[in-house]
């Protein structure tokens, strides 16, 4: 039986017991001791289940606070993580922007440059070519001085 059971039988035994003045009883004390004696008994497996359940309830109670922390250390390393890959992302990304002005600036100086070329290259072109007709102007204005030279040579020959 259990102690529960045994509490309940002792109290219809004081229930069935003989009244006396005063407030008291009259029991059977053979009886009593019988239920008192089994109570002890079973005492100590209710308290054993007692204490198992408090060693349990402390175990998972433990148990949770230290789940807890290896919870909350993984998210603080999770956190830790995250932050330090946006860092890099940040630094990726001022990177790539520096990278990018650095590149179009050089761009700008390479057109401006090939521009200047380009520009020294014609005007070289246009002078040698002014030159050029200039010198043609030259020879052709003194070949017309020289045809009629050349004319009269030739009735003179006739």
């Amino acid at each position: 039986m259990q102690v529960e059971e045994l509490l309940d039988q002792l109290d219809d035994m004081i229930e069935k017991g003989w009244s006396l003045p005063g407030k008291r009883r009259v029991v059977e004390s053979q009886a009593l001791r019988d239920i008192v004696d089994d109570i002890r008994l079973n005492m100590p497996n209710e308290i054993k289940q007692a204490r198992g359940i408090v060693a349990d309830r402390s175990e998972i109670i433990t148990s949770a606070k230290r789940e807890a922390e290896e919870i909350v250390k993984a998210a603080e390393e999770r956190a830790r993580a995250m932050i330090a890959k946006e860092e890099i992302v940040q630094r990726a990304r001022e990177s790539a922007h520096d990278m990018l002005a650095k590149t179009q600036a050089r761009c700008t100086d390479m057109r401006r440059a090939a521009q200047d070329f380009v520009n020294d290259l014609m005007k070289r072109a246009d002078d040698e070519l002014t030159q050029n007709l200039t010198d043609l102007r030259k020879t052709r204005a003194s070949l017309k001085q020289n045809i009629p030279t050349v004319q009269a040579n030739a009735s003179d020959a006739e």
